[in-house]
């Protein structure tokens, strides 16, 4: 639905929430490191403040060049958070719900798509970075990437995973209304928490807890099962199709969280830039995307081509899913836990106003406002912990 010249990542990038907002940028299919912004300060700051957290760090940086323009910044980073998390839901819905002549497009080929032009944007980067040498790129991807095939392999499960998890979520959004499934889709904290308690040894703090268990009743709220008052209602969204569109979301988020803490796990123990990881990860995305083209679409696609039921807006849901992460990553830095949890709340009600008013796909009740509202104070709360040690840790 995110970070600047990235070189190195460090040992101290383990905490449950920067492992979220990995999960979440691996969600726009261009995965990197948020933290890894702050790699590039000198050897001498880096000692002095690894020991403190990296939430604790972020918010150190972001201080030492607080002025006007970056509180500026700061608050158009809220506008492109929202727009990007909001616009790529809703266009994704309105794509594969658009009642159109002709036959509609296949989400497989669009995950092709997207990676191809993940893969472009973040050769271009590393391009930029090796000062648009070729020479300078053709070393650095063969020795990152042909040189160290083991390593190399080991991304490929993570962009299994991946590819898997952005099927999942064309799955989700042909069969729930954006509202839903946006709010569904927080539990994806849930699992990311989970997963680097297990994997990386996190200890989560009880106010953490505490909002794990209030997003798992916020959920539970907006599941809860209402009574369909329109025929027309009946046929489009059945109860059939709403469960699928559910444990699409379900297997979604249980993947996201498992693939963003591994690959934070794997890029602890690498040196070079996360756009070179990236690469790899699209190459591994572009393999599997295309296995999975021609093995459940392979029939279509041989009588009616890949780009079968493209449009505009199918190009749009494409570009925003491929790149979206890289806007967020120019904005990011200037952002904290408190504006993540506006961003993703705006969000929420955005998508659910969009869906009421233009999509007409969603008609809301209370028990979904009492869900969603349990949600979005879940998202503040599960911040509050980190930002308490922050502050305990200046005093």
């Amino acid at each position: 639905m995110i970070s600047e010249g990235l070189c190195d990542t460090k040992d101290w990038r383990n905490d449950a929430e920067n492992s979220a907002l990995i999960t979440e940028i691996n969600y726009s299919t261009c995965t990197f490191n948020v933290l890894g912004v702050l790699t590039n300060k000198s050897t001498e700051t880096e000692q002095e403040h690894s020991s403190q957290s990296p939430v604790s760090v972020l918010i150190w940086v972001s201080s030492m060049s607080m002025s006007p323009t970056s509180l500026q910044l700061k608050h158009v980073s809220l506008g492109v958070l929202v727009l990007q998390t909001t616009s790529l839901v809703l266009t994704m819905r309105y794509s594969r719900t658009l009642h159109s002549e002709g036959l509609r497009y296949l989400a497989s080929s669009a995950v092709v798509c997207a990676e191809v032009l993940k893969i472009i944007a973040c050769l271009l980067l590393v391009f930029k970075d090796q000062s648009f040498s070729v020479r300078a790129l053709s070393r650095v991807l063969k020795e990152e990437i042909i040189n160290k095939p083991l390593l190399t392999l080991k991304l490929a499960v993570p962009s299994g995973i991946y590819t898997l998890q952005n099927n999942l979520l064309y799955v989700a959004l042909s069969n729930l209304d954006a509202a839903t499934y946006q709010v569904t889709y927080q539990l994806k904290i849930l699992t990311t928490a989970l997963f680097s308690v297990s994997m990386l040894g996190k200890r989560l703090g009880i106010y953490q807890w505490l909002s794990l268990v209030i997003l798992m009743a916020g959920i539970a709220l907006v599941q809860w099962p209402t009574e369909v008052t329109s025929s027309e209602q009946q046929q489009d969204l059945t109860a059939s199709s709403q469960l699928m569109g559910l444990l699409a979301v379900l297997v979604a988020c249980f993947s996201s969280g498992f693939a963003g803490v591994y690959f934070e796990k794997i890029l602890k123990e690498s040196k070079q830039s996360v756009w070179v990881r990236n690469i790899q990860l699209g190459l591994f995305g572009l393999i599997f995307g295309l296995g999975g083209v021609f093995v459940y679409d392979g029939e279509r696609v041989q009588k009616n081509g890949l780009f079968q039921g493209y449009n505009n807006v199918t190009w749009a849901v494409v570009v925003l899913q491929a790149l979206g992460g890289l806007v967020i990553a120019a904005v990011i830095k200037y952002a904290d836990n408190i504006l993540k949890g506006f961003a993703t709340s705006i969000s929420i009600i955005l998508s659910t106003l969009i869906s009421y008013f233009l999509l007409e796909d969603f008609d809301p009740t209370s028990v979904f406002f009492l869900g969603a509202m349990l949600v979005i104070a879940a998202t503040f709360l599960y911040g509050y912990d980190n930002t308490s040690e922050v502050n305990s840790s200046k005093v």
